[in-house]
């Protein structure tokens, strides 16, 4: 008999589990709402007995064994495996930049299918089914278009099948049309709460209006775009999507001396890898004319002074609160200045402009910052001919007035130069553009500062900018992350103002659940000791066999594997076994390993035994992978790698040079199937028990070895020795 379910509970401040309340609704199942739970805890089935399960998945995989339907949880053990499969990749979905990649994968596999798994609907449908309907009018657009025909028709199949109860669950459970937020307002309006449901990064931004947001991503083009930078775009992007509104991406390009078209390229490049979607890319030096203009409109109004006190002094000066000798000069004598600046002369050098704010202000960064400073250095889209360029305290509250921004994200450590912004605003007569802050991500072990990335890349430690060592969207998706797994990570922080130090391990982690179900399975032996087995009553001559590369994902194609008598083993292996043991050679079968043979320094040098097909895997201890003794096997060098610095967090004022990694990148020489000639750079695999590894050099030629990347799988690993 089975217990009966007494509540299915969910936080009033999160989405509802929709795929269990529709799986529960179609099968039948009375399931009593409970919204008591606290922010952030799993959906909760709770028992008549006491007894708990927790987790959206859990929970849906627990309907589809007790409801009965026919094959709700497949038809046998490999369907529901492969059901297993779509419930992993169901929260895709979720993540924003991720959505229409996700439809478009979804549509394809269903071309010529009527279901998700074999020829029944099953929780599988259920899965993708509610994702797709708790979206809202994301997914309601697409429907009615033509994008994803195969899309609609499975999705409009199935509302048709089950139109009431799966009209019913969506009127109590998904927001309003257009919302594009799932909701519980029902619910809640039964239970007489008042706030609107939120996920933990749903967070308002003040006195936004729905369709009239308009944000900007404006990274500087003085290197590639990190992880830190990442959050950002994403965060712009999914606010945008919250309010209808739009993203512009402005190159905040005043500082000639760091910036590069690469670097804007690149930029670029990345964005478009993270899946931000823009309205425009503008520059802030389309907008030097203006600035200038209103630079002097500044000074005609006494707002602000030309100054030639040395850079040192000033810093001492604003610190102390001490007014500069510059600071009363007369309008006249500071236009004067203000020309010579412009002309780059040898007088316009020694000056800058300031802004006339306050020098008494508790909040230093009033006390009249630097507006314009001279620089000679050549622009990299405008050249020469300019030799003054704007600060950042000048150029952004300007530039994200002039071009419509309501809302600029900052991170947190702007916080003390938000009255700055704002009053800098004031003074050049433009309306207020509201500012809203999240908190900086910080990685343990990493260098988020441009100039010290630089550092490396310059200093020749690293490769490049797309280093798999660095911290670039570019570098860490060369090590084998997923852009998928970066966009999970980034928004299940959200916009959170809370200063945080990420663990790498939890990004790893999530990608390695978005790689496991999908990625092909091939093998390889290490090169150094590697030791042959001779089978004495192995096959005479070699066979193949074709068998796939993935035995749970069929997506993942076939591989042909060559049988003979003479095998290779890693000298790991070679040295665990012992005489008369009997052995389990995966994807083949039970051996005896007769003898063992070893050098003068007791070396294993080669092992001899027999096949013993026949044998039980389940009572063998060791499951040994091997290779073939064929000259069709493929060079490999398999490349670990480590941080580039020996310290979690750095501490203020503390030198990155001084806990610098000596060792940061490991080669191994080994030798792998030959199914890996036909890999493609970038392909994920996973040696059977190596790991997992991201193809960086594909096969050119036999004596040039395939480069594959080692990628992290959430677990701590020692450093490189």
């Amino acid at each position: 008999m089975e217990m009966e379910i007494r509540t299915l509970s969910f936080p009033a401040d999160s989405p509802p589990p929709l795929p269990v309340i529709v799986a529960a609704k179609l099968a039948g199942l009375a399931l009593p709402i409970d919204t008591s739970l606290p922010s952030n805890s799993a959906p909760t089935l709770l028992f008549s007995n006491g007894l708990k399960l927790h987790g959206t998945y859990v929970l849906l995989r627990y309907i589809a064994r007790v409801a009965s339907l026919p094959n709700f949880y497949g038809q046998n053990a490999y369907e529901s495996c492969q059901i297993d499969e779509w419930l992993e990749y169901a929260p895709v979905f979720s993540l924003g930049p991720a959505f229409e990649n996700a439809c478009k994968y979804v549509d394809a596999f269903l071309q010529s299918r009527t279901f998700l798994v074999g020829y029944c609907f099953s929780i599988a449908d259920v899965a993708i089914w509610s994702a797709l309907a708790g979206s809202g009018q994301r997914w309601e657009s697409l429907r009615k278009s033509t994008k994803y025909q195969n899309l609609a028709r499975w999705f409009n199949s199935i509302l048709a099948e089950y139109n009431d109860a799966l009209n019913e669950v969506t009127a109590l459970y998904v927001g309003k049309r257009g919302s594009g937020k799932p909701i519980a307002s029902k619910l809640k309006e039964q239970q007489g709460a008042s706030n609107q449901s939120k996920s933990s990064y749903e967070i308002d931004l003040p006195e936004a209006e729905v369709g009239k947001v308009r944000l900007r991503f404006a990274p500087e083009p003085s290197g590639y775009l990190h992880i830190g930078h990442a959050k950002a775009a994403l965060l712009n992007q999914y606010f945008a999507q919250q309010y209808q509104g739009v993203v512009i991406v402005r190159f905040d390009d005043t500082n000639p001396a760091k910036e590069s078209n690469e670097f804007v390229e690149n930029l670029l490049k990345d964005i478009e890898t993270l899946g931000i979607k823009y309205v425009a890319v503008t520059y802030t030096s389309d907008y030097f004319p203006q600035m200038m203009e209103m630079a002097e409109n500044l000074i005609r109004q006494g707002k602000a002074y030309v100054d030639d006190t040395p850079r040192e002094q000033m810093q001492k000066e604003r610190m102390d609160g001490i007014e500069s000798r510059c600071r009363n000069n007369s309008v006249e004598e500071n236009l004067k200045l203000w020309k010579e600046m412009i002309a780059g002369s040898e007088r316009g050098l020694q000056c800058c402009l300031r802004g006339k704010l306050d020098m008494q202000d508790p909040n230093k960064s009033l006390r009249d910052p630097v507006y314009y400073r001279c620089n000679p250095i050549p622009h990299h889209r405008i050249g020469s001919k300019y030799k003054i360029y704007p600060t950042y305290d000048f150029a952004c509250p300007f530039v994200d007035a002039i071009e419509g921004i309501t809302h600029a994200l900052r991170s947190s450590e702007y916080h003390d130069r938000n009255a700055q912004y704002h009053r800098i605003q004031m003074d050049m007569g433009l309306r207020k553009v509201h500012l809203y802050e999240f908190s900086r991500l910080n990685m343990v072990y990493t260098l988020l500062s441009k100039r010290k990335l630089l550092w490396f890349v310059e200093k020749g430690k690293v490769d490049g900018w797309d280093d798999a060592r660095f911290p670039t969207v570019q570098g860490i998706i060369r090590r084998g992350l997923k852009v998928e797994a970066l966009i999970q990570f980034i928004l299940e922080q959200g916009a959170s103002k809370n200063l945080n130090l990420m663990e790498w391990d939890k990004l790893w982690t999530i990608n390695k659940k978005i790689i496991d179900p999908v990625c092909p399975r091939h093998t390889a032996v290490i090169e150094e000791g590697r030791v042959l087995i001779t089978l004495t009553n192995g096959p005479e001559e070699p066979f193949a066999r074709i068998i796939p590369r993935h035995k749970k994902y069929e997506g993942a194609g076939d591989k042909c594997t060559t049988f003979t008598r003479r095998i290779w083993i890693d000298k790991a292996d070679a040295e665990s076994i012992s005489v008369d043991e009997e052995i389990t050679l995966m994807d083949w079968g039970n051996a005896i390993v007769k003898q063992i043979e070893k050098d003068h320094d007791g070396n294993i040098t080669q092992l001899s035994g027999v096949l013993h097909l026949e044998g039980s895997v389940k009572t063998t201890k060791l499951k040994l992978t091997w290779l073939p003794e064929t000259s069709e096997l493929v060079n490999l060098t398999l490349v670990d790698f480590d941080y580039l610095i020996t310290k979690k967090k750095l501490e203020e004022g503390e030198d990155f040079l001084d806990v610098l990694n000596p060792c940061t990148k490991r080669e191994t020489a080994a030798i792998g199937d030959s199914n890996m000639r036909n890999l493609q750079r970038g392909e994920v695999l996973q040696l059977e028990r190596k790991g997992y590894f991201r193809c960086d050099v594909p096969f050119i030629r036999p004596s040039k070895p395939v480069v594959l990347y080692a990628i992290p799988d959430g677990r701590q690993q020692t450093s490189l020795k």
